[in-house]
């Protein structure tokens, strides 16, 4: 499926949450992905860590564009532009990474694909935005100074929109702490997708954690006003 960059920033802040994981079997990957697609989170964010996540991305790719699916795989842990580029040509719609790498931001607005570098002080959040980061990664969240430092920051530079990744919980009373503080969307990892329902093979347990998550955002910003 083909959408151009606005297409999938609004994507991304509509569900609220991005899912994040990987795994070397492409088949794990495609149950796993296509069962936070059923929950409510088409988004989906692979994480490229460990040896030949590339292959295993690439074949996952190419399944869902066979299948038709209404899935927007991105590619997350992107420290440098070449690898960010691989992963474009290989069917990732947005690019998440750790660290602020101005060559991964300009290799992205040159290809129109949605970046979201990760950003630890007012200084990088700026300078993403320079390059063309339209959706900020804090990261790691709790540890830059969680709901607090997004406060912070949206006092002066009101227009910032903010994904942190790294102590967000599945839960109304931190999902509440942190869109209070005016996040437009989260990155939840092994929180959301457990590795024993991941071992299990427990597909539905998954889609039901991802879509419970996807409504209690869904609340929490109607209770918000926002």
């Amino acid at each position: 499926m083909r959408l151009d960059r606005v297409d999938v920033l609004k994507a991304l802040e509509t569900q609220g949450v991005v899912p994040v994981f990987s795994h070397p079997d492409p088949a794990v990957c495609l149950e796993v992905i296509e069962a936070c697609a059923r929950g409510g989170a088409p988004c989906v964010e692979f994480t490229n860590r460990g040896d030949f996540m590339l292959q295993t991305f690439t074949e996952v790719s190419r399944t869902l564009a066979a299948r038709g699916s209404r899935v927007i795989l991105g590619v997350g842990s992107i420290v440098d532009a070449p690898t960010a580029a691989l992963y474009i040509s290989a069917g990732a719609r947005f690019v998440v990474g750790p660290v602020l790498d101005p060559d991964t931001g300009r290799l992205c607005n040159k290809r129109m694909i949605a970046w979201s570098p990760g950003c630890g002080s007012a200084s990088e959040i700026m300078q993403a935005q320079e390059l063309g980061a339209d959706l900020v990664k804090v990261f790691p969240g709790e540890s830059v100074g969680g709901p607090t430092f997004v406060k912070n920051v949206l006092g002066p530079m009101p227009w910032t929109k903010i994904m942190p990744t790294g102590g967000v919980d599945p839960t109304r009373e931190s999902l509440t702490e942190w869109f209070g503080a005016g996040i437009r969307a989260c990155g939840i990892g092994s929180k959301l997708i457990t590795a024993q329902r991941v071992k299990d093979g427990d597909w539905a347990g998954i889609e039901q954690a991802v879509r419970e998550t996807v409504e209690m955002i869904a609340d929490v910003r109607k209770g918000l006003g926002k």
